[in-house]
């Protein structure tokens, strides 16, 4: 099984994490919670997420599944 990379990008200024899983064309939608995106492939694949305000989460993680 080939090693894939993924790519994490935090603005400390924004407070804003992104993750994505693939680097390829695709946009973002919203999830049932309102702080997190998550990055979608033209067929609708997960590809990737994005966090609004991530340090909001320091005393309790956050749990979401991803479509």
């Amino acid at each position: 099984m080939a090693r894939q990379a993924v790519r994490v990008w935090y603005d400390p200024e924004g407070d804003y994490l992104e993750v994505l899983f693939e680097r390829k064309a695709g946009y973002f939608r919203e999830t049932k919670h309102d702080q997190v995106m998550e990055k979608v492939d033209n067929e609708g694949k997960v590809i990737g997420f994005s966090i609004l305000k991530v340090s909001s989460f320091k005393k309790e993680p956050l749990e979401l599944a991803l479509s």
